[in-house]
């Protein structure tokens, strides 16, 4: 995501949204056992399992505004498990099967917990086929209104930051627990159906319904899910034997949109060069013309813009920092939210040198009108731990840039080099925290650099 503006955040009300819960043991209540234990978010997620892939079937009609679907969730378990949860909002849930046999499926508070008809021992594999439905509620954020899962009449939108898969999927909403995806949208004839990876086909049905099959090759963390449901016009082309598929609005103009997305190719040849080679098999983005949907996402494979992205002409530093988001925060994934400025500072950095390279402020001049301002806000958050209100803040987006330029003066250009793609490869469709990033800059560079990372990343005031 670019800039500072706060997305999606899952804090609506109780009745409406489903946040995760964790089974820490199996024979003790649920009560006060929420969450994955994340530091800023401890009720996000569930434990108990470790989820493979993701299978599902999505049917959405816009003019009544109802979603059905199945969804086929093969995972292991890393305990031994009598109950297990997911999280999905507001909508109902049908049936339950665990392994082929019917399972009991109870919400409590905004959780779905699933019991087996027997325990499942640690380290199985177990299937869950869940049937749900109803009528998604828009579910923006709370403070910021400005992203989220939204319908309307012109079909719907899922994209947001910390959780959406949850409004339109059961689900393990967090991001350390990724997985692959199978992903079927069944829309009415003349609409497209986006999603994320590869476009395995598009079949037309009598009854003037169409499916969009896409698969998810790569981990994918849960928030970088997307859903988009409309009129679209579709352009499927390829980069590198890889297959590249755009889709803009139909109500937004032809022009700016259309050229800014098709430099797509060229702008992450550049970020190779950054941070070696490209880590999924498909390219693309889309343009959604929610007008709720106010900020850009780096939703994987498909970067999500907005109608107003590129309303006052192009920009190209947006394409930068949503595709670097591709190496960083979508291959790499975050462990907790705390280290966000490994997703934001990144991308940030990534944009910086992006519009350096098309003639714009060089590196050094980001940095020295940043650091120039001592009483900017940028010194009162510190990015390594910013707070989870703080998540989206400038400090995260730019002192995390300016973080890593620092890092480069003192270790050289070339130890930074393979700092960053060294990072790529080794935790590559993974997740990965602020201390993996500190000892492998260590390691890399020959240098001891606590003291240093101390100052920029979790220190209040301007590092000297």
């Amino acid at each position: 995501m670019r800039n500072a503006r706060k997305m999606w955040a899952a804090l609506v009300a109780p009745a409406l949204l489903l946040t995760g819960c964790s089974l820490l043991q199996p024979e003790a209540s649920d009560q006060g056992l929420a969450g994955v234990g994340d530091p800023y978010f401890p009720t996000y997620g569930n434990s108990g399992y470790d989820v493979a892939h993701y299978g599902l079937k999505v049917r959405f009609d816009p003019s009544s505004g109802r979603l059905d679907g199945t969804n086929t969730v093969r995972a292991t378990a890393t305990q031994p498990l009598d109950r297990f949860h997911l999280d999905l909002y507001g909508l109902t849930v049908a049936t339950v099967t665990v392994d082929g046999q019917p399972a009991e499926a109870t919400r409590e508070g905004d959780e779905l917990i699933i019991t087996p008809q027997a325990p499942i021992a640690k380290g199985a594999v177990f299937t869950t086929d869940i049937a749900y439905g109803g009528r998604p509620a828009d579910t923006p954020d709370k403070d910021a209104e400005n992203n989220g899962f939204f319908t309307s009449r012109r079909g719907a939108v899922a994209v947001g930051e910390p959780q959406s898969a949850a409004a339109w999927f059961p689900v393990n909403d967090h991001p350390s627990d990724k997985a692959l995806y199978d992903i079927e949208l069944t829309v009415p004839a003349g609409y497209s159906g986006i999603s994320n990876g590869l476009l395995r086909g598009r079949s037309e049905q009598a009854d003037g319904w169409n499916t969009w099959q896409w698969q998810v090759t790569s981990p994918m963390a849960s928030y970088l899910a997307l859903m988009a449901v409309g009129r679209y016009r579709v352009v499927q082309g390829q980069h590198k034997g890889k297959p590249m598929i755009t889709a803009i609005a139909a109500k937004v103009p032809v022009g700016e949109a259309d050229e800014n997305l098709a430099r797509t190719p060229e702008v992450a040849d550049f970020l190779e060069t950054i941070a070696g080679p490209y880590p999924f098999d498909a390219y693309g983005g889309i343009v959604v013309a929610d007008r709720r949907v106010e900020d850009e996402m780096e939703s994987q494979t498909r970067p999500v813009y907005t109608a107003a992205t590129w309303e006052d002409g192009p920009d190209t530093g947006i394409l930068a920092h949503e595709l670097a988001h591709q190496w960083f925060g979508d291959s790499v994934s975050l462990a907790t939210w705390q280290d966000i400025w490994l997703n934001e500072g990144f991308a940030t950095y990534a944009e910086w040198l992006w519009l350096e390279h098309e003639g714009g402020p060089t590196l050094q001049q980001q940095y020295d009108r940043r650091y120039a301002d001592r009483k900017s806000d940028l010194w009162e958050v510190p990015p390594g731990d910013p707070g989870r209100e703080e998540i989206f803040s400038d400090s995260v987006y730019e002192r995390g840039g300016m973080t890593l330029i620092a890092l480069r003066k003192l270790v050289g250009d070339e130890a930074f080099g393979k700092i960053l793609r060294s990072w790529t490869q080794q935790h590559r469709d993974g997740n990965a925290n602020t201390a993996d990033f500190i000892a492998l800059a260590e390691q890399t560079s020959g240098q001891q650099l606590a003291a240093f990372f101390d100052k920029w990343l979790y220190a209040k005031g301007r590092p000297s």
